[in-house]
């Protein structure tokens, strides 16, 4: 089942707080993604904190995303 992120809370430590279209919140956690192409390009500059929702997923400046099933089902609550 796709569901939408609704909103996003990137944290220092390159976690990611999420609510989803149906009122869950969840913690993904970014940091073994953050030695692979592309997300290492957002060790750079402090640029994960750039993070934002579009199109019912996670988005960094650059064109970086990641897909929203990996972000619920890799998640927890």
């Amino acid at each position: 089942m796709l569901l939408a992120v609704i909103h996003v809370k990137p944290l220092p430590d390159y976690t990611l707080l999420l609510e989803f279209e149906n009122g869950e919140k969840r913690r993904f956690n970014m940091a073994p993604y953050m030695e692979q192409k592309p997300w290492v390009r957002l060790k750079q500059s402090n640029a994960f904190m750039g993070a934002t929702v579009d199109n019912g997923t996670v988005v960094w400046p650059g064109n970086i995303d990641i897909d929203p099933e990996t972000l619920y089902e890799l998640s927890v609550k």
